[in-house]
């Protein structure tokens, strides 16, 4: 393995919702490694907001209007791309949604919802990108999973259905495209700190910690939340040179969670 097996300087990176949280944080450590880094989001605004946050580090990137869960506009996207950057070296399928509600109170039209964005939008952006990797001769692209890859909890039944699928879909790419030296890897993060899992963090009236806040910290041997830059360095193994024998495989940065049973009464 050559020194700078974790160098990604010349390669083109697209992080799809990129333009903060978890997304953002990847992408600004895949830049600091060297990457180009395009993005995507629903509207231009957000695209607009994310430019400026990435100026603000000191990273030029390119951004797009795309709704991932549209197949002719990914289509498009990775067209223009190819156009105005090059043809995308590394893939990072961020962009996600969660709902929680009971399931009974779950309508069919929102688990739809949150499997097309979480699951079918994944595969529509790989289905899109694999024909340039295969071009190129390699390819790395990441899914973000989830610690509902593995596990259920209550008021996720879409989340967790939709975060099973993509971890399978993740061996699947790595079956089917490993023999073109395209590397298919999942990131499962445990709980992190952002706008998503807010609600889990407030304070209740009486000026206690949520309930779920003080069960995950009995869970979790590090003690404390994620923070979405706990990611980016995962990000840069697997998007790297590094990890070209890799494959297939979710690596989970929870904290410890998966490995412990919790602590006894």
């Amino acid at each position: 393995m050559a020194n700078n097996a974790f160098d990604l300087s010349g390669k083109v990176a697209l992080i799809t919702g990129g333009s903060y949280g978890i997304g953002f944080a990847i992408a600004m450590g895949l830049a600091k490694a060297g990457a180009t880094i395009v993005f995507n989001d629903l509207r231009q605004d957000l695209v607009d907001k994310g430019l400026a946050a990435y100026e603000a580090e000191g990273v030029k990137a390119h951004g797009y209007v795309c709704n991932v869960c549209d197949e002719e506009g990914v289509n498009a996207l990775v067209a223009k791309i190819r156009e105005d950057v090059g043809i995308i070296d590394i893939l990072v399928n961020n962009a996600g949604i969660i709902k929680r509600i009971p399931m009974l109170e779950m309508s069919a039209a929102d688990f739809r919802m949150v499997i097309d964005v979480d699951l079918n939008a994944p595969f529509i952006v790989a289905k899109a990108v694999i024909p340039g990797m295969i071009e190129k001769g390699r390819g790395k692209i990441i899914n973000i999973c989830s610690m509902m890859s593995e596990f259920g909890r209550e008021t996720v039944s879409s989340y967790a259905a939709a975060k099973g699928g993509l971890k399978m879909l993740t061996r699947n790419i790595a079956s089917e495209f490993g023999q073109y030296n395209i590397q298919c890897n999942g990131i499962g993060p445990g709980y992190i700190e952002t706008p998503q899992t807010a609600p889990l963090r407030e304070k209740q009236a009486d000026g206690s910690d949520h309930p779920f806040h003080t069960f995950l910290m009995g869970r979790t041997p590090a003690g404390r939340w994620g923070k979405p830059e706990d990611l980016a360095g995962p990000a840069v193994f697997l998007c790297s040179e590094a990890s070209d024998f890799v494959n297939g495989q979710i690596l989970y940065v929870d904290g410890g969670i998966q490995a412990y049973f919790g602590k006894q009464p």
